[in-house]
């Protein structure tokens, strides 16, 4: 099923996107930071799903606000 959207209800839903995203992102680290004594390898995998939130919440917010997000992350190196 194909629905045809216009751009603002497009925007709507990569905002939605983003929130839900960063809502993620926020529950994962708070899990990885308290296993961390407990369970190290539940804390490792907890913090590699916040990253890869984190890195969908960025992309839609390049979608959104082009330029706005750093393109330096920790680790990162950016390619010119």
């Amino acid at each position: 099923m194909t629905n045809v959207v216009d751009a603002d209800e497009l925007l709507r839903r990569i905002q939605r996107g983003r929130e839900r995203a960063a809502e993620e992102e926020l529950v994962w680290r708070e899990r990885a930071q308290s296993m961390k004594t407990t369970d190290p390898d539940g804390a490792w995998e907890a913090a590699v799903r916040a990253r890869a939130f984190e890195a969908v919440e960025r992309v839609l917010e390049e979608i959104i606000s082009p330029g706005t997000v750093p393109a330096e992350a920790e680790g990162v190196k950016q390619v010119t």
